[in-house]
């Protein structure tokens, strides 16, 4: 059984190193990534402001008035009307609203 495991992982341990091939890069490695950024940063903008932030925005609306909706029926039950988490959620809200207004300016794009 012993001689079994060892020869299992005198195995693996081989087909490991078989497998392992060094790869070295050939040319400036830096210009290549920095050309297909540039190439790709018109899109990833027009992705996240078209897809995203709208995605985002619906999310926090739907749950700002959700909870807008708890807190004013949890006022008619108590008489308190608890106005942190609606006022959270509005902040983050009109912060994700007013981000790509800001957000391009401060990745440089």
């Amino acid at each position: 059984m012993k001689i079994k495991r060892i020869a299992v992982i005198i195995a693996v341990i081989s087909l490991l190193l078989l497998i392992a091939v060094p790869v070295f890069a050939e040319g400036n490695v830096a210009s290549a990534v920095e050309s297909t950024w540039n190439t790709a940063r018109t899109q990833i903008k027009t992705v996240v402001n078209n897809v995203v932030f709208p995605v985002l925005d619906l999310i926090l609306a739907v749950f700002f008035f959700v909870k807008l909706g708890s807190a004013y029926f949890d006022y008619r039950k108590s008489g308190q009307f608890e106005w942190t988490a609606p006022a959270i959620l509005f902040a983050c809200l009109v912060f994700v609203l007013t981000a790509p207004t800001y957000l391009w300016g401060i990745l440089g794009m």
